[in-house]
């Protein structure tokens, strides 16, 4: 059994969640900006479905990506050296929320619901959340968003709607993050996707270990803009 809990209601710790299904921690509260930035300081994050009721997860192991350890495959680099996409943060963030709720190949629905998106858009106006918008002329793309605390970047999603979108955009954001001295980003589930692209699994100790010491530094200041030697393609203007 997992606690169902109320706006007033603290968290339980995430040793208590479940192993079946893996993270399952709680059910409840509410999506307000105070209560997603408790959750992601404490290694927990939402995921539920339309109709469902708020589900909270903290899984062991966690899928993460260490920032320079992101993989460029052979295909990748000359998709990034071709020039064919620009690359911006921070600029589309809706649109990029929208792309990555867009149902996927063989799947009826989508976790990102109407009131996600509304909820990561108000993180988005206080600064804590993020976008990397793949342009090709005027169209998007592709991207990925998340939420920044301190040095630390969780992963929420991402999407494509041309060849490499998704790739073009985590690749130009660890490479940013890098320099920024964001060291990690959550990928919270284990995919072969993100495994084909440096991130693995760590325990659920250790995760939280690095949490604890990156979300005290001092944030990147918001909006962020991407560095325009990056990626070796242009940055739209």
């Amino acid at each position: 059994m997992i606690p169902w809990l109320t706006a007033a209601d603290a968290f339980p710790p995430v040793t208590s969640a479940l192993r079946e299904p893996n993270g399952l921690l709680a059910a409840g509260a509410d999506l307000s900006p105070e209560r997603l930035l408790d959750a992601y300081a404490r290694g927990i994050f939402p995921w539920f479905g339309d109709g469902d009721p708020l589900l909270w997860w903290s899984p062991d192991p966690r899928m993460v990506l260490w920032t320079r350890d992101f993989h460029v495959s052979r295909s990748l680099g000359r998709t990034l050296r071709s020039g064919g996409y620009a690359v911006t943060l921070d600029r589309a963030f809706r649109d990029v929320v929208s792309g990555c709720a867009e149902p996927r190949p063989g799947q009826e629905g989508t976790w990102i619901t109407g009131e996600m998106i509304d909820a990561y858009h108000r993180l988005a106006a206080l600064g804590y959340a993020h976008s990397v918008e793949v342009w090709r002329d005027a169209e998007l793309a592709g991207g990925v968003y998340g939420v920044a605390l301190g040095r630390m970047f969780y992963g929420e999603s991402m999407f494509s709607r041309l060849p490499d979108g998704s790739k073009v955009a985590l690749a130009c954001l660890a490479r940013q993050l890098t320099r920024w001295g964001v060291e990690l980003i959550d990928c919270q589930m284990s995919t072969a996707h993100l495994t084909s692209l440096g991130a693995r699994e760590i325990p659920r100790t250790e995760f939280l270990r690095h949490v604890e010491r990156l979300v005290t530094q001092p944030p990147v200041p918001s909006p962020w803009t991407l560095d325009a030697d990056l990626a070796g393609m242009p940055v739209r203007k």
